[in-house]
């Protein structure tokens, strides 16, 4: 029996369209004003050493700036632009210039599952306060008090067992009693691989007939293993 759920972010519970169209581009054109202005502040000083470490380091600020747009438009999964991705959207989310986009399938569902007892988990390639951020300011209210967890990249790739063995032993309880839901095959794979029951969410293209985990097209039509 299923005890608890792990959702994916982009593509499951929130449409590709806000992260990509939404706060990507808002990040990328605050990026430099953002390390302007906030560029002496310790957390975020922090992030710019590590940013310019992953670009190989002898980086002026300027130059890291650049590196971090050119991972932004490159979609890099890298944890120091996530993280400095996520204190520009939370300057965003103050502002009131957007709104966390989140589908009222799994806002319903979500709810449903707590009701029920389920421990709910998010894990994303954003950071973890990006993930709270989001789920905080949606037209649907603040939901982060659905969920008992996040994960991002700290603990491992989204694409890599060890990851989803980590998040179980976090958890404290035992992988086979895990659903993880995702969009992406190749993180599903990983997920089961760590032994934990997987849904893929396929919300817009086509059903995949050589797919190896269950097809469903919102959270409604999630069935939980027994």
């Amino acid at each position: 029996m299923i005890k608890a759920i792990v959702t994916d972010i982009e593509g499951t519970t929130s449409s590709l369209s806000f992260v990509k169209d939404v706060l990507f581009p808002y990040a990328r054109e605050r990026m430099a004003d953002f390390i302007g202005e906030h560029g002496d502040e310790p957390q975020v000083r922090a992030w710019l050493d590590k940013a310019r470490e992953a670009a190989g380091g002898g980086f002026d600020d300027a130059q890291v700036t650049e590196q971090l747009v050119r991972w932004i438009d490159e979609d890099r999964k890298l944890t120091p632009l996530k993280a400095l991705q996520g204190m520009i959207w939370e300057e965003g989310y103050r502002r009131g210039d957007f709104r966390g986009h989140i589908y009222d399938d799994a806002v319903r569902r979500l709810r449903q599952w707590k009701d029920e007892g389920l421990l709910l988990y998010v894990y994303s390639s954003g950071s973890v306060q990006a993930q709270k951020l989001l789920f905080a300011h949606t037209d649907h209210g603040d939901l982060t008090t659905l969920f008992n967890g996040y994960f991002d990249t700290s603990i491992g790739a989204k694409r890599e067992t060890q990851a989803y063995r980590a998040i179980a032993k976090s958890i404290g309880i035992d992988a086979g009693v895990i659903l993880f839901l995702s969009d992406v095959q190749a993180e599903l794979d990983a997920a089961r691989e760590a032994g934990m029951h997987t849904v893929c969410l396929v919300r817009e293209a086509e059903l995949d007939p050589g797919c190896p985990h269950p097809q469903v097209r919102d959270f409604e039509a999630v069935t939980l293993p027994q």
